[in-house]
């Protein structure tokens, strides 16, 4: 039997898509890039784009994940454009 999870390279793909290292929340399920998080939900099928300012947050959007990882984090990125800079 074989499993694949692909929270399992979320924190090194997120580094090399966004070229910093994020800092790790909820048991790596979930990352600060700057002032956004993101964050893997339903059964890591989910990828949430969440802004944070102190304690508020918005979700900006949500990226289906496929079958690889990188591939949502890259549209990700791309989604967020401005709101990382």
């Amino acid at each position: 039997m074989r499993f694949e999870d692909p929270a399992a390279d979320f924190v090194p793909a997120v580094e090399r898509v966004f070229g910093a290292e994020p800092r790790v929340l909820d048991g790596a399920r979930a990352v600060l890039v700057g002032d956004v998080k993101l964050q893997l939900e339903a059964g890591e099928r989910e990828l949430w784009l969440i802004e944070t300012r102190g304690v508020l947050e918005q979700r900006l959007g949500m990226v289906e994940v496929h079958d690889d990882i990188e591939s949502a984090l890259l549209e990700a990125k791309d989604r967020l454009g401005d709101v990382l800079h």
